[in-house]
């Protein structure tokens, strides 16, 4: 693995790494994800500076995933790391046009490498399913919303089945599941900022061949 993330700390050109998927329950689902969020920060190119935008609200159980995330990432994530998106100050639909474009609006703080997190419907057989997923996220598409598209990559926790009544689904998702989904997502994403953190120093550090 970190043979894995110091090529994609020299080729910064290269595709982006593909989906990775685990599930809530298993005893390794942090340290796995943290992996795939390492080389998916090393693939995005050498700024040291990470913006993670938690979607979601906390008015509706389901939809609490990102700001729960959100809340448990700001306290542990580091000076190099901000937080959008926590229970205090929730980034939703309403005001998400707002906080993005503060985000890419302001010369003085650039964003970095933008992560997205936020809650999802999916089948029945992949609730507790977290993802790791390239490209930006397009929040609000499961319950038909059309939003600004967020992030480099994103991380996505399927709580509860989609394809009907989403509003009332997610409502209803138990708040059991969605806790330990948004501590493996946190904690996915601490460790992950880490190893990164160490592959970069590494490959600093490498000597120069003759």
């Amino acid at each position: 693995m970190w043979q894995r993330l110091s090529q994609a700390l020299e080729k910064t050109r290269r595709p982006a790494p593909s989906l990775h998927r685990v599930h809530v329950d298993d005893r390794w689902a942090a340290r796995s994800l943290s992996w795939a969020v390492a080389e998916h920060l090393a693939s995005a190119g050498g700024d040291a500076r990470i913006t993670v935008v938690c979607i979601g609200t906390d008015r509706s159980t389901g939809d609490a995933l990102g700001p729960l995330v959100g809340a448990r990432l700001a306290k542990r994530a580091g000076k190099d790391v901000r937080v959008l998106g926590t229970l205090d100050e929730p980034v939703h639909a309403a005001n998400l046009h707002e906080v993005l474009r503060e985000l890419y609006d302001n010369p003085s703080a650039p964003p970095g490498t933008v992560i997205a997190v936020d809650a999802c419907l999916g089948k029945s057989e992949s609730v507790g399913c977290i993802s790791v997923k390239p490209g930006p996220l397009y929040p609000g598409t499961g319950v038909n919303k059309h939003l600004p598209p967020v992030g480099r990559f994103h991380v996505v926790g399927i709580v509860n089945v989609g394809g009907f009544m989403e509003y009332f689904v997610l409502q209803n998702t138990r708040l059991s599941l969605v806790m330990r989904m948004a501590r493996v997502i946190a904690d996915g994403l601490t460790l992950g900022f880490a190893h990164w953190r160490a592959a970069r120093e590494a490959a600093v550090s490498r000597p120069e061949p003759r």
